[in-house]
């Protein structure tokens, strides 16, 4: 940050009175500008297949970064809207999906990029899903058919590991009982500006 957003002038960085942290202070008008963490907001998105066993939906980017890799469904919360509301926008517009039963499952903190993960597992209601205007294409799929190797994010392959060993450890195919991930992610140093 160079200008302040409020009067136009110089900024340079202080740590403000009663603070502890070094900010971007205005030299004029003495607007202190704190930066805060971008939420991404998403889903885990499952449905009961016919053989018995939940099923995992995925996205094939259509947009960079990370252009034709699987992701779950996700993005940068709006102002005004809930991290619930956001997860299922989110869902909406990259799945054409809609969801019910919304839970926690993780939440990733991110702090080498200044980034908080937040997925809900949902239910898929109905079986009505499709590529929405930010994916390629949509599929569900089973552990053994997830494209391990072609998946967008760290951080989303991690929620789906916990997931599914959460699954094994339950011995069921259907979690009811769950504990909430939180973690912190160790991006790695590729992937950090």
């Amino acid at each position: 940050m160079k200008y302040c957003n409020q009067c136009g002038e110089k900024v340079e960085q202080a740590i403000p009175d009663n603070d502890n942290r070094l900010r971007f202070v205005c030299v004029s008008c003495e607007t202190i500008h704190y930066q805060n963490p971008n939420i991404v907001a998403g889903t885990l998105p499952l449905i009961m297949g016919d053989d018995g066993r939940e099923k995992v939906l995925l996205c094939k980017r259509a947009i960079e970064p990370r252009y034709g890799l699987w992701t779950l469904p996700a993005g940068f919360m709006e102002n005004g809207e809930t991290v619930e509301e956001a997860a299922l926008r989110e869902s909406q517009e990259e799945a054409n999906v809609e969801l019910d039963d919304l839970r926690l499952y993780s939440v990733m903190s991110m702090p080498q990029i200044n980034q908080v993960y937040m997925i809900f597992k949902g239910d898929i209601v109905g079986d009505s899903f499709s590529p929405g205007i930010e994916s390629l294409e949509t599929a569900l799929f089973d552990e053994e058919d997830i494209p391990w190797s072609e998946m967008a994010f760290n951080v989303i392959t991690q929620t789906l590991q916990c997931y599914f060993a959460d699954r094994k450890k339950e011995h069921r195919s259907k979690l009811t009982d769950y504990k909430v991930h939180n973690l912190v992610y160790q991006v790695p140093e590729k992937y950090i500006k």
